[in-house]
C-alpha cells in the first residue's frame, strides 16, 4: 500500500523551488532522556554564548538576528540542501511552484564544494545572456559565494524586475572569470513543452511543478489523437521539483501498481510511491533524454523508467541529487527546510553523487576556445575579468549530506558542461542537437526492426 509522505517534500535539486507543507516532521531523537540531557547541556553554552555577545560585543546587537545567524550555521553544517528562511523568505517561496517568481533564471546548486548553476531557465535573463550549466558562481555582485548558503544566493540574485545583479562566473575552458550583468524579470516558467518530429511525440519538461502531470496528461493525449509511432522525454537541464510531480509524470508511463521511488530516512524507514491506475502511455517505445543538468525529480523518472525497462536512457550521466527535502513551518511564520531522506530507484539503485548513467552515452560537441581561451560562440552581455586574490577557491563550502559533493561525470573528466542548442522559439534544434537526432534514430529503426520478418 502506498504510503503518503508527512509534508511536501522536494526532491530538487539543487532548485531553490519549494512549495508549503502541511504535517510537522517531530524528531525521535528528542524523546530521549540521553539526548534531552545532552541537548539541554549544549543549549545552556548556546545561551551564555549568546549572553556574552549581547554584553560584550562592540556594536549593539539584535537577539533575533543573532539567533538566526546562529541557525543559519547549525544548518550548513548539515548539507547543502537543508535551510532556514525568514517569514519573508519563507511567503516567497510558496507561490514558487505556481511557476512564476522574480529574479535573473538560474537553478543552482552545490558541485565540487562550489556555487554552480545546475541550469539557466529557458527564456531568462541568464539563458539570454550566456550563462550554461556547469558554470561556477563566483561572485553575486561585489560578495563572494564562498561563505553563502544556497537560500542566501538565491535571495541575493532576486529582486524587483527592471533592477540588476552582478554575478562573477568561472567557466570550464576559461581561464579568465567572466562577469555577467542581468537585468532581473518575472521569470514565469512553462514545465510541459510538447511537439511532433517526425511522426513522433516530443516532450520536454523544463521542472516538476504542482501541474506539470497534469499538463503532461494533455500532451499525452494529443500525442495519442495523433497516433504517433514513438515518444521522447527530454529531462535535459531540468534541475527537479516536487516529489509528488515525479510521480505523477512516472505513473503515466508505467503499468498501474509499478513502484516508482522509495525513500529512506536515518532510521531505515521506508515510504513507498506506487503507480496509480491511469491512461498510461506505455505501448509505445521511449526515450529519455538526460545530461548533467538533469537532477533530483528527473533523476526519479529516469530511473524509475529505466529500471522497469520501459525506457531507453540517451545523453550524458546526469547531476545526482538523492536527497529529499522537507519544508517544515515554524511558529513565528519561518520555515526549515531540512533533508529528511534519500531515495532509490525501484530497484533500490542511491543516485546520491552518481546519478543516472545513460543507456547509450551522447555528447554534444563542444565549442573549441580561441586563442584567448574564451568558447568560439558569442558570449553577450559578458567580459573577461581578472581574478581576485582566493578566487574560485571554494574547499570551504558547506559540505555535502554524505560528505562528498555530487559529481557528474563531465566535470570530473575535465570537459566543459554541454548545453542542448535552441531555435528561435527556445525548443531544442533537430539539426543541431546530436543527442535529440539519435533519440529520433533510435525510435525509428525500434519500428523498422519490430516490422521485420523471417522467411
Amino acid at each position: 500500500m502506498e504510503q503518503q509522505p508527512r509534508g511536501k517534500s522536494w526532491v530538487i535539486g539543487p532548485m531553490m523551488v519549494v512549495a508549503i507543507v502541511c504535517g510537522v516532521l517531530i524528531g525521535k531523537g528528542w524523546e530521549r532522556t540521553g539526548h534531552a540531557t545532552e541537548t539541554y547541556e549544549e543549549l545552556k553554552t548556546f545561551s551564555e554564548v549568546l549572553n556574552q555577545v549581547q554584553r560584550h560585543y562592540v556594536d549593539e546587537t539584535k537577539t533575533k538576528e543573532l539567533v538566526q545567524g546562529a541557525i543559519r550555521g547549525m544548518l550548513s553544517t548539515l548539507d547543502p540542501h537543508s535551510a532556514y528562511m525568514t517569514p519573508e523568505m519563507y511567503k516567497e517561496m510558496q507561490v514558487e511552484t505556481k511557476g512564476e517568481f522574480g529574479g535573473v533564471g538560474i537553478q543552482i546548486g552545490v558541485k565540487e564544494n562550489r556555487l554552480a548553476v545546475i541550469a539557466p531557465i529557458e527564456g531568462t535573463p541568464a539563458q539570454r545572456a550566456g550563462i550554461k550549466a556547469g558554470d561556477f558562481i563566483v561572485k553575486v555582485n561585489d560578495e563572494t559565494t564562498k561563505d553563502l548558503t544556497l537560500m542566501d544566493a538565491v535571495q541575493k540574485m532576486r529582486g524587483p524586475k527592471g533592477t540588476k545583479v552582478n554575478l562573477t562566473i568561472q567557466r570550464e575552458g576559461t581561464p579568465d572569470p567572466l562577469q555577467f550583468t542581468l537585468m532581473r524579470d518575472t521569470i514565469k516558467i512553462e514545465s510541459v513543452k510538447s511537439k511532433i518530429i517526425d511522426n513522433l511525440g516530443y516532450v520536454r519538461l523544463t521542472q516538476f511543478q504542482e501541474a506539470t502531470g497534469r499538463d503532461l496528461a494533455k500532451a499525452i493525449k494529443q500525442f495519442r489523437e495523433q497516433k504517433v509511432q514513438g515518444a521522447i522525454l527530454d529531462l535535459r537541464n531540468n534541475p527537479g521539483g516536487l516529489l509528488t510531480a515525479a510521480v505523477d509524470v512516472s505513473e503515466q508511463f508505467l503499468p498501474n501498481g509499478k513502484l516508482v521511488v522509495f525513500t529512506k530516512n536515518r532510521e531505515g524507514k521506508k515510504d513507498e510511491w506506487l503507480a496509480k491506475s491511469k491512461d498510461q502511455m506505455d505501448e509505445l517505445p521511449m526515450i529519455i533524454l538526460v545530461n548533467e543538468g538533469s537532477a533530483s525529480a528527473s533523476e526519479i523518472v529516469a530511473g524509475a523508467l529505466q529500471d522497469w525497462g520501459r525506457a531507453v536512457i540517451v545523453g550524458t550521466t546526469s547531476f545526482g541529487k538523492g536527497s529529499v527535502q522537507t519544508i517544515l513551518p515554524l511558529g513565528d511564520g519561518s520555515g526549515l527546510r531540512l533533508t529528511t531522506a534519500k531515495y532509490y530507484t525501484p530497484k533500490g539503485r542511491s543516485i546520491q553523487s552518481t546519478g543516472i548513467t545513460p543507456d547509450i552515452v551522447v555528447k554534444l560537441p563542444t565549442p573549441a576556445p580561441t586563442r584567448d581561451g574564451k568558447p568560439a560562440e558569442k558570449e553577450p552581455d559578458a567580459k573577461a575579468v581578472k581574478p581576485s586574490q582566493g578566487q574560485g577557491k571554494e574547499k570551504d563550502a558547506a559540505p555535502h549530506s554524505n560528505g562528498k559533493a555530487p559529481e557528474d561525470a563531465a566535470t570530473k573528466n575535465g570537459a566543459a558542461p554541454q548545453t542542448p542548442p535552441v531555435d528561435s522559439a527556445g525548443d531544442p534544434a533537430l539539426e543541431q542537437d546530436a543527442q535529440l537526432q539519435k533519440a529520433v534514430e533510435l525510435l525509428k529503426t525500434w519500428k523498422i526492426f519490430k516490422e521485420m520478418k523471417v522467411s
